[in-house]
């Protein structure tokens, strides 16, 4: 195949890093185009070093910046569009929230039809999928359900929105008279040595004598690595430039996941951190269907405050739902249309990631050394 090139959005992002160190190792690409809003100066530094016959462009700009997309689009061959704003606790307002991860989407889709793009690979989230209710239980569900969700909280409703928009998008007309081909990857949740979720459990849980959480505990759910998701998004990239296998392929959603053990979200922290002395809550925590009424209680106080204050609930109804559900999905289509494997076993991906814990608990001994020096 002749030389092309890669724009992956959202570069700097957890994901988007794990996706460029991939990328850098496939035949016959000769640029990698970066963008991001920000880039830390060390992994600016990191990206560098990756340079060999691939030429690496890191671009700082806004995912709904017209000219900066237009820019970032001009001689590429394949997007990757990781970029969104992650938050389904409240943090973000809701405007941004879906201007990002929806309007931004478009916008960037927009801009592929006026540089002439060819193929678009959309992260979306298996929360585009639900849970809508703790109650329900959902074991290895699989594409042709036709699950979605009902919320319409800010992060899953938009990124339902921008899934939707880019398998809509499929068999568009190019500027150049060619066609758009598109699709979307539906990951698990994504954990690993670098998860910002992960970073954020583990600095709470040392404010509080390494105690982590444990509100969940008849959840299931089944975690994917990260490394495993960046390698799906590179074999879909393969899949969508082979004449034989893009067929298939085009306008459809993948669910990604891998051979890490169904559990709730508060095992697997614990799994992950046990080593290092980290332990669960052993208080009893209300019952799910009292933090359901509560979360609703507190939205509403923050509907009624809304005119005058911005109060943020510490939690809600989704994210309640989110984390006492019983919601796992099975990769099998994947597998068959992709060829994907898992490139990290559930063991190496513990390692990698119980290894990274412990490198932060050394960095939190340094800093109280410090501080009392």
């Amino acid at each position: 195949m002749a030389g092309w090139s890669c724009l992956v959005t959202g570069a700097g992002g957890f994901l988007g890093q794990r996706i460029i160190h991939l990328l850098v190792k496939e035949k016959d690409l000769q640029e990698i185009k970066a963008l991001d809003k920000f880039f830390r100066p060390e992994l600016k530094e990191e990206f560098s070093k990756l340079q060999s016959k691939t030429k690496l462009t890191v671009l700082e700009g806004d995912i709904l910046d017209e000219l900066c997309l237009k820019k970032a689009c001009q001689d590429i061959s394949v997007v990757i569009h990781t970029a969104s704003i992650i938050d389904v606790v409240g943090i973000h307002p809701r405007e941004s929230i879906i201007n990002v991860n929806f309007k931004g989407t478009q916008l960037l889709l927009e801009a592929c039809v006026q540089a002439s793009v060819p193929i678009f690979i959309h992260t979306s989230t298996l929360e585009v999928a639900g849970p809508n209710s703790y109650k329900e239980i959902i074991q290895n569900a699989h594409e042709e359900e036709h699950l979605e969700n009902t919320w319409s909280a800010p992060y899953p409703y938009s990124k339902k929105l921008a899934e939707k928009a880019v398998l809509a998008a499929n068999g568009w007309t190019l500027k150049n008279g060619g066609t758009l081909y598109t699709c979307a990857l539906r990951p698990m949740y994504i954990y690993g040595d670098g998860s910002p979720f992960l970073f954020d459990t583990m600095t709470k849980a040392l404010k509080n004598n390494r105690t982590l959480k444990n509100y969940n505990k008849f959840s299931v759910a089944n975690p994917v690595y990260v490394g495993n998701v960046a390698w799906a998004h590179i074999l879909a990239l393969r899949a969508l430039r082979d004449p034989k296998k893009a067929p298939s392929i085009q306008g459809q959603f993948y669910y990604i996941s891998d051979d890490t053990p169904h559990q709730s979200y508060d095992d697997l922290n614990y799994v992950l951190s046990k080593e290092w002395g980290f332990r669960l809550d052993s208080s009893l925590s209300l019952p799910v269907c009292l933090q359901y009424w509560i979360a609703f209680l507190l939205e509403t106080v923050s509907f009624l405050l809304s005119p005058i204050y911005r109060y943020q609930p510490p939690c809600n109804r989704h994210l309640v739902t989110l984390s006492n559900s019983v919601f796992t999905f099975s990769y099998k289509k994947a597998q068959r249309d992709l060829g994907y494997e898992p490139l990290f076993s559930w063991e190496e991906a513990k390692q990698k990631t119980v290894e990274w814990i412990g490198s932060l608990l050394d960095q939190h001994k340094e800093t109280l050394k410090s501080k009392t020096q």
